[in-house]
């Protein structure tokens, strides 16, 4: 049973100064990503399959204990019938084993049109993945979520071992603080409430493994309830003996990472877990963004 937390991206110029030392350059951040947090959700992916010189790349630049959670490519997710891309879904797979250990679950982000309808392409392509490789699932289209079909898509998973991911996007609905927000803040924060999906939050657990993405909103104090739920939700995982992968936005990505830390504090305060490796660090940076 392990927790791992962190980010959807490593490659933000605004983390320098911040979550990032001075004069960090960028082909140095994930080297300093990687001594702060715990693992990536490689959204990277999504658009392009890296080359190996790249993935060898990034195996050096992690520690062993890092983790990757890359996203499958659009080119299979998005692209009409899933059981259409099994050998590119095999060869994906194939890639991304470069990762070795560092090679945590992947995650298929299905499209608001994939309804319960495809379930049987659902099936067939569950059946033709590698049973050796973790796998979460994310679906968004709205009947997901209501019987039966939210008990035949448990079932299905927790057939294969994979886990039901859970996306949180209730603290950007909300309107409280938007007001005290900077212009730019509140302009990302109105993107998000476009285009991430209102869908009900479902923390079901199908599998050894948790995979949770949490959408916090830009000011702190609006997230501190919703980081306190999931900090116990987490905690009840582990003492159950599953892994938790939880990930943390936000509209302004300045936030993010102290989102992921204030998460696993408190997560720390409940069960017993390594330390996260940036608290080993010597602070050369402020705490927290100044806009906290």
């Amino acid at each position: 049973m392990s927790f791992y937390v962190g980010c959807p991206v490593w490659s933000f110029k605004g983390w320098v100064g911040n979550f990032y030392p001075t004069g960090t350059k960028p082909a140095d951040f994930l080297s300093q990503y990687a001594k702060r947090l715990t693992d990536i959700e490689g959204n990277t992916t999504f658009y392009a399959i890296p080359a190996m010189k790249t993935i060898e790349a990034w195996v050096a630049d992690t520690p062993e204990t890092f983790r990757f959670c890359p996203k499958i490519p659009k080119a299979i997710s998005h692209a009409g019938r899933l059981t259409d891309h099994i050998d590119a879904a095999r060869g994906f797979v194939d890639v991304m084993r470069g990762l070795g250990t560092r090679l945590g679950p992947m995650f298929l982000q299905l499209p608001p049109r994939f309804s319960p309808n495809l379930l049987a392409d659902l099936s067939a392509f569950l059946s033709a993945w590698s049973a050796d490789v973790r796998l979460a699932i994310e679906v968004r289209h709205l009947d997901w979520f209501d019987p039966p079909h939210d008990e035949a898509l448990n079932g299905l998973l927790a057939a294969h071992n994979m886990a039901r991911v859970s996306i949180d996007t209730r603290p950007i609905r909300s309107l409280a603080g938007d007001e005290s927000l900077a212009g730019s803040a509140y302009e990302s924060l109105l993107e998000a409430r476009e285009n991430k999906p209102d869908v009900p939050v479902v923390p079901m657990r199908t599998s050894d493994f948790v995979f949770v993405r949490y959408i916090g909103h830009p000011d702190l104090e609006i997230d501190l309830p919703f980081i306190e739920e999931w900090a116990g939700y987490f905690s009840e995982q582990i003492r159950q003996e599953a892994d938790v992968f939880a990930f943390c936005h936000s509209p302004d990505n300045r936030i993010a990472p102290y989102l992921c830390r204030e998460l696993h504090r408190r997560v720390a305060q409940d069960v017993d877990i390594p330390p996260l490796p940036w608290d080993a660090l010597d602070p050369d940076v402020p705490e927290q963004p100044s806009l906290f």
